[in-house]
């Protein structure tokens, strides 16, 4: 599998299971009142976990395959946008795929805005960057929603795993 096709995957098969843990909050009483929810006092809400979750996978797009797709500048008020901006990022990449990413050993550079700047290599920006970054956030989330007592597993967080299940004879 090249890095295009791993990296792409790896964004849809975790993002389709962002959607599935924020239906699990929308069905909770609580409903719309978790998208301020804070794992700590001095980290962010649920619904900027979202925005920075989404923002890996457009950044990487943008810096790997040319494009320039805009990233969501504000956090969502609700879950049913913050679920309908996770599907238009599946739509993303499921457009990415076959677009062909840069070389591996392409050199990448960005600047964060606390002002650090980095320079690495694509192979080096997905593995030492962009999914960390990614589940980072993704983690957060799943965080924050355990933490307000939304009954998630393991099996909610790797659900998509279920298609490599062996049937015992």
């Amino acid at each position: 599998m090249n890095i295009a096709d791993f990296t792409l995957t790896s964004f849809d098969q975790m993002l389709g299971t962002f959607d599935h843990l924020l239906a699990k909050a929308e069905a909770d009483p609580r409903g719309e009142a978790l998208i301020a929810e804070k794992l700590a006092d001095d980290m962010y809400p649920l619904a900027t976990q979202v925005r920075f979750t989404t923002h890996q996978v457009v950044n990487t797009l943008n810096r790997l395959t040319g494009t320039s797709i805009a990233t969501q500048d504000s956090d969502h008020t609700s879950l049913a946008e913050a679920r309908a901006h996770i599907a238009e990022t599946r739509e993303l990449i499921k457009n990415a795929h076959g677009k062909g990413f840069v070389a591996d050993d392409s050199p990448v550079s960005f600047d964060l805005p606390n002002g650090m700047a980095f320079e690495m290599s694509a192979a080096e920006y997905v593995r030492d960057w962009s999914l960390p970054q990614f589940y980072f956030h993704l983690m957060a989330a799943y965080s924050i929603l355990r933490k307000a007592g939304i009954p998630l597993g393991k099996a909610d967080y790797v659900g998509y795993v279920a298609r490599h299940a062996k049937v015992s004879a």
